[in-house]
């Protein structure tokens, strides 16, 4: 059985422009200056958590509570994500042909599963792991298995892991034997074992898939 994991941050959507755009709502409605703005990018650049938002509400000055700045940010989050282009269609051909695809990301579940519903993901997979939700996160071999079982597959050989994390989704995969795809986004770890291949898209990274599955 063909099985394809997909991470979903910055792989199935584009989560830095999403953030991007966020904090530029964000800082227009509370009035806040391009310096305040930039600070909450790079705050939110890797990760968020509602422990992110208590932090950015001192540094910030923020008058609302913690908790009511991280649930706007999780519904405002998802009005700024989309699909990357050809990411749906790819999964749906992938599916037609017998693959299996799950979705294994890092996060948060509620902002998680806010994102994949509002880019139209959630109904196209077969399984998802979140980390919040399975108690481990990439790179851990852990997160791996677990959401191979939720794809009702236990043969990691057989599996895939497309991702633009070198060390979270690249590496970690590796260590449970994985094949991989990288989703080229920033400098390759030298001390990292590539890839087994590198693409520029996520059309790219489905098209060698189909290709594989053909074999």
């Amino acid at each position: 059985m063909n099985l394809a994991l997909f991470d979903l941050d910055n792989t199935l959507i584009d989560r830095q422009q999403a953030v991007e755009n966020w904090a530029h709502a964000f800082a227009a409605d509370h009035g806040l200056s391009p310096t305040a703005q930039n600070q909450l990018v790079d705050a939110l650049r890797d990760r968020a958590y509602p422990e992110t938002f208590a932090r950015l509400r001192d540094e910030l000055s923020l008058a609302d509570p913690a908790a009511t700045l991280w649930a706007n940010y999780v519904q405002g989050i998802a009005t700024k994500v989309k699909a990357r282009t050809g990411a749906i269609t790819g999964i749906q051909q992938l599916r037609a042909t017998g693959w299996r695809v799950g979705i294994l990301t890092n996060g948060a579940g509620d902002i998680q599963r806010a994102k994949l519903s509002a880019a139209g993901l959630t109904a196209e997979v077969d399984a998802i792991a979140i980390s919040e939700e399975i108690g481990t996160r990439k790179p851990d071999p852990a997160a791996f298995l677990t959401a191979l079982a939720l794809c009702s597959s236990g043969r990691p050989g057989e599996a895939w892991m497309i991702g633009d994390n070198p060390e979270g989704d690249i590496g970690g995969a590796h260590q449970v034997g994985l094949r991989t795809i990288w989703l080229r986004s920033r400098p390759w770890p030298q001390h990292l074992m590539p890839a087994h291949h590198s693409v520029d898209t996520i059309t790219d990274a489905i098209a060698i898939l189909m290709k594989e599955g053909n074999q």
